[in-house]
């Protein structure tokens, strides 16, 4: 058991992982063993994720979800197995965390009298600036 948050967790079995060739250093060692990581994660399918959490998992992952609803993510940062499995799975439960904090509403502000006066008054030195860069006649 996966614990998210103190009402979201997560069986072992939702998860999916396969061992795939990590690309970059690691000398010999690189082309026998697989060591990167590729998580999936059905969160469409999943009973445990609430439906606001879905949504906002949707926009949080990016092109990290399929169409399906399917969370894929790639951890080949480490030259160990182990290590690149706990940082998908830590990655993923971030994730997760993250979708479960729902953003603030805006509110509209308005701005201050003291602003709208400040803004005013450099419009009209830059417009005063401006009509002296007039023409100089031939008379002068």
């Amino acid at each position: 058991m996966i614990i998210i948050t103190s009402t979201i967790s997560l069986a072992e079995d939702e998860i999916e992982e396969h061992f795939v060739r990590s690309p970059g250093p690691g000398g010999q060692n690189v082309n026998k063993v697989e060591t990167a990581v590729q998580l999936r994660f059905n969160a469409k399918a999943s009973p445990n994720i609430p439906e606001f959490v879905f949504y906002r998992l949707v926009t949080l992952a990016g092109r990290r979800m399929t169409k399906d609803g399917v969370i894929v993510l790639n951890a080949r940062q480490y030259r160990s197995q182990e290590r690149n499995r706990a940082d998908a799975l830590e990655r993923l439960v971030e994730l997760i965390r993250a979708a479960t904090v729902m953003p603030k509403k805006r509110r509209p502000t308005r701005p201050t009298l003291g602003s709208k006066k400040r803004r005013m008054e450099t419009k009209q030195r830059r417009g005063s600036v401006k009509k002296l860069r007039g023409k100089v006649s031939e008379r002068d």
